[in-house]
């Protein structure tokens, strides 16, 4: 463990920027110019700041911890024996994500520039939410991991109801509902663990586990896996759990879905390793089959719905629950290089999906429509955007130098010693992907162009940039895979050993 003032408070800082942030915003005046820059300028400081300590020398290059704590609370007088510790850490697991996050928020942002409905109350909730979903990635301690994991509902119902087009209220609610179904799972599962191990720490928890010292007299320690596996595989979201994520991407802004896609669906593979993984490793190794299949299927039933949809956010949604499946994988696996090729297609598929979404976000404030058969064409008018949606296709389809390349490698190289044959099956879901992506390109962007969109716009500055921001790490973990494999492998290694 490391320890120092200087470290804690960056810690802290990285947690506490963007609701820093949505403070500055709510007493930021009438101004929506002023009210947009703070926004920015709170995600910027953090992404910078989350970026030095992932980037900077020394910090993750031994594969510590850099993990304190800041408050205890052992005794409580409300509520007495909790034994709940606030605490942060920051490895090479949880570090790319951070930035991923603060990456993304910065592009949603960027994306929501032009949009004027209720603007303060709009930076307010999305910097909140960035802040709850930080705080899932840095917490030490299951109970305050169960907070922050809870406190991005509200502002993502708000951001999809208050903000979103369609059917919003129903959406968000279907978002809502199935999520506080996995919270309660989870929650069954984090209360069993307290009382067997007599602590919320994570790192002592993954101790016991690993020491097969974990005992509930009164459940089984399969039940305790499942309650925590089916609360990650909600948010993941595999088949059968994915249903609520089409129509929340559908109905959501685009801002919001960039950060649905990239991001939130993270939580749960995050989830997954740190906790299913790492407190339960031979349970894990038992139901690797399964979970292997159940990938599989996911993968191979993600790609198949996407041929079923007219929608282009559709497409990406039912995309995303087909690559959300090479994380379950990865993870079955119980392997270091497949668990770390999971991470790894965390990382890449974010930015990948970030930049798909907002390109439909563009295609739609240019078209007023989603509609696949009504369009076609646009690549004439609209080059960049057209060559912006190819780009993030190829990436997502695993062209090689690309970071979807790197990590669908990583995945299959992973899981074939352990699982050949669900291995084979999801890596035919790369087939799908190459044939629904060409075909969605050939049908929006090729073809005669369609006389009503004979004026659209291309991108503007700020589109620009936001699409930059995505394509950059795109191709930098493509063409140089091995400073992210490997400050992600150090910190996996202690979680799986083997």
């Amino acid at each position: 463990m490391i320890y120092d003032s200087y470290s804690s408070v960056v810690l802290l800082f990285i947690l506490l920027f963007p609701f820093a942030g949505a403070l500055a915003v709510l007493f930021a005046g009438h101004s929506i110019e002023r009210i947009r820059l703070f926004a920015l300028l709170a995600v910027a400081l953090n992404l910078i700041l989350s970026s030095s300590v992932l980037f900077g020398e020394g910090m993750l290059w031994s594969g510590q911890s850099l993990f304190w704590q800041i408050g205890v609370y052992d005794t409580n007088p409300l509520i007495p024996y909790i034994n709940a510790s606030f605490g942060l850490e920051l490895d090479g697991l949880s570090s790319p994500l951070v930035v991923l996050t603060n990456l993304l928020g910065f592009v949603a942002i960027l994306a929501s520039w032009r949009m004027d409905l209720r603007v303060r109350e709009y930076y307010f909730w999305l910097l909140l939410l960035l802040s709850g979903v930080i705080g899932v990635f840095l917490s030490t301690d299951l109970l305050f991991f169960f907070l922050f994991w809870e406190i991005e509902l509200v502002p993502m119902y708000l951001l999809i109801s208050v903000w979103g087009t369609g059917n919003k209220q129903y959406s968000a609610m279907k978002f809502v509902l199935y999520t506080l179904l996995g919270s309660g799972f989870m929650l069954m599962a984090i209360l069993a663990l307290r009382f067997s191990v007599g602590s919320f720490g994570i790192h002592e928890i993954t101790i016991a586990g690993q020491g097969n010292l974990i005992s509930a007299p009164f459940l089984s320690l399969y039940f305790i896996y499942i309650m925590l596996l089916l609360g990650f595989l909600v948010k993941l979201p595999v088949w059968p759990f994915h249903t609520w994520l089409p129509d929340a991407h559908t109905d959501a802004p685009t801002a919001v879905s960039i950060l649905l896609a990239g991001i939130l669906l993270k939580m749960g593979g995050y989830g997954l390793i740190r906790m299913n993984l790492a407190f339960f490793p031979d349970i894990s190794a038992e139901l690797s089959s399964f979970l292997s299949a159940l990938a599989a299927f996911s993968i191979i039933y993600g790609a198949v719905m996407v041929f079923r949809q007219t929608d282009i956010k559709r497409v990406i949604a039912y995309s995303s629950v087909s690559h959300m499946g090479l994380v379950l994988l990865g993870v079955s696996s119980t392997t270091i290089i497949g668990v770390t090729g999971a991470a790894l297609q965390m990382v890449a598929h974010g930015t990948i999906t970030g930049l798909l979404f907002l390109v439909v976000g563009l295609i739609y404030d240019r078209t007023h429509t989603r509609h696949i058969p009504h369009l076609g064409g646009l690549i004439s008018n609209a080059p960049i955007i057209g060559i912006s949606f190819i780009f993030g296709g190829l990436a997502s389809l695993g062209l090689p130098f690309l970071s979807g390349f790197v990590a669908e490698l990583t995945v299959f190289i992973g899981s074939y010693s352990m699982n050949p044959l669900q291995t084979a099956v999801g890596a035919f879901g790369i087939v799908l992907t190459a044939g629904y992506i060409l075909w969605t390109v050939e049908r929006v962007f090729y073809g005669s162009p369609k006389e009503q969109f004979s004026d659209v716009k291309d991108t503007y500055f700020i589109d620009k940039l936001a699409i930059i921001l995505f394509i950059l790490p795109i191709i930098g973990i493509g063409v140089y895979p091995k400073f992210i494999f490997n400050v992600i492998k150090d910190s996996i290694i202690p979680l799986v050993g083997n």
